[in-house]
Order: C-alpha cells, then structure tokens, then sequence
C-alpha cells in the first residue's frame, strides 16, 4: 500500500540563509499514529506547515494520498485536519457554530449528527452552546480538536496538542487519538511529553537540526536501543565489587547493598546468566531483584545527544 503521505527532497531555506530543513525524506502510512520527536528549533512545526499548506518549501515534493500539495493543493488540503499549538479561534463565536463554520470552509454540506458526534468524543456538548471565550485552556483545545476533525480528514497533525492541560485531560485525548486511529484516520503527533508517544506511537521519527536522524517502529526502537537495568539488593553489603565482576561493569550502591548491572536484551541478555552464576561462585547472596527498562525519552536524548 502506497504512503498516504510521501515527502522527497524537502528543505526549507530562509533568506538569512537559515536552513530550517535539510532534506527530508519520510513516509507515513495509512492509519498508524506517528510521533515526530526533537528538541525545540528541530523544524517540526516548520515540517508540518508546509504539509498543510501553511508554509512553502524551498526545495522538495509533498504528495498527500497521490495529490501534490502544489499543484493539487484543494484536494490535499481537503484531507488534512491540523491542531497547532497556539490557540485561534473566534473568541464570541460559540463553540456549536465555529466547530460547524470550520466544515463549510472545506466545502462540506452542514452534517448535525456529525458535528454532535465529535462534540460528544470530546466531550464538548454541554459546552455547545458557550462563548469560546468563556470556556477553561483546557476546553479551548478540545474546541481546536474539534474544529481540525469537522471535515472528516483522513490526516490528523497534532502540534503539541496537549500543552498545558492537565493529565487527566491528556489521558482522554489519548483515547480519542486511539479511537480516530480505529476509524482509519493517520495521526501524525509532535509533543513534548515523550510519555505521549510511548503510550500511542506506532512509529516515531526523530528529527534534529533540521535533518531526520532516525525513524523506527516504536517496539523495536525500545528493543533494539533500549536498556534494561537489574538491581540486585544483597543480603549483605560489600566493600568493593571483586575483580572478577569487572568484565560487568556493575555499579554499587553508596552503602554497598545493592548492585546494578545495565544491559541490553538485543546483544548481551545473556550476560545476566553469567552474571548469576558469577555471584554463586563468590557465595554473593541477593534477597531481591528489580528490573527496569529504559524509556523513550532516555533513548531519545541518547541519540541526539550522540549527533550533537
């Protein structure tokens, strides 16, 4: 199956000669969620402008489902929702008639059922009839969701859509985001909350300076460059790790009850057997163990921290 979004070549330079885009080439697949990660300045919003229409490249072909965002931009407009990351929206309008106005800029005959629907997932009904200005950040973004969905794109960008609002509120847009991804709708994420993407990603991207250092299925980014610590709590505590743990590498704890060993499933699990059997030889008894697997964000500093 063909990419419902297919960029080639893009870059995007400046007139002060800022290149705030270096050669992006990047396929998205229908219907998966994927999160684009980078440090603030990376071009992630500059990326996402020039898919939508916002921004123009100075070099490169975005295609939208076949349609060139250029000469075919009407069409591929017509398929984008975006949520960016400032709030816009008519202040005295209530939230019934901007979420409806926005539909009928695409060209969309007014649809009440649906209109209801979307306010209903993001449970804005109640709230349909109140001035946009009198509404909390929080509902105010929601309204922005609202408006991105009222023409029943088939692309979702997400630009930091939960900025400010509180965890309880994230966690529902999550749910929505799943359950859009469960109608076939492609989302395409950028956030802060590294949590975000680990919670929802199918894929995640990550860009840097303008460049798209890395792009991987989630599972297999945590797999394949994800660590996993074990801490070993002794019975008794050591003075100093032997000798013959060296090839380990292990840490002790300051008061001498614990080590860590730090390892990586893909190359090196079974160093955790040797490890083991190590400890048995030397009579080092442990009352408990604990893993932890690295998460996203750590591997995501890790990498960028390793291009810089």
């Amino acid at each position: 199956m063909p990419p419902i979004i297919a960029i080639s070549g893009l870059s995007k330079r400046y007139a002060s000669g800022f290149e705030a885009l270096k050669n992006i080439n990047l396929d998205i697949k229908s219907g998966e969620i994927f999160a684009l990660l980078g440090p603030n300045g990376a071009g992630k919003t500059t990326l996402i402008n020039i898919i939508c229409g916002i921004a123009r490249a100075s070099t490169g072909r975005v295609l939208c489902d076949g349609h060139d965002i250029i000469r075919d931009y009407r069409a591929a407009r017509a398929m984008i929702g975006l949520v960016p990351q400032e709030l816009a929206t008519d202040a005295f309008e209530s939230v019934w008639d901007t979420v409806n106005f926005s539909r009928g800029l695409f060209g969309k005959p007014a649809d009440y059922d649906y209109t209801g629907e979307v306010l209903n997932d993001l449970s804005l009904w109640d709230k349909r009839e109140s001035r946009i200005r009198t509404l909390s950040g929080g509902m105010k973004r929601r309204v922005m969701i609202a408006k991105a969905l009222a023409h029943e794109p088939r692309i979702l960008f997400l630009d930091e859509p939960t900025a400010g609002v509180d965890v309880e509120l994230r966690r529902d847009m999550w749910a929505l985001v799943r359950g859009l991804r469960e109608r076939g709708v492609t989302i395409i994420l950028t956030t802060h909350y590294i949590e975000e993407a680990e919670e929802m990603a199918d894929r995640v991207g990550i860009i840097d300076k303008g460049e798209i250092i890395l792009v991987e299925d989630k599972a297999r980014l945590m797999s394949t460059l994800g660590k996993k610590r074990l801490t070993l709590h002794l019975e008794k505590s050591l003075a100093a790790i032997p000798d013959s743990l060296a090839p380990f590498h292990l840490e002790l704890s300051p008061d001498g009850r614990a080590l860590s060993y730090i390892f990586s499933m893909e190359s090196d699990g079974n160093g955790v057997s040797a490890l083991m059997k190590q400890l048995r030889e030397l009579a080092i008894e442990f009352e408990d163990l604990e893993t932890k697997q690295s998460s996203l964000e750590e591997i995501f500093v890790g990498i960028v921290r390793k291009k810089t």
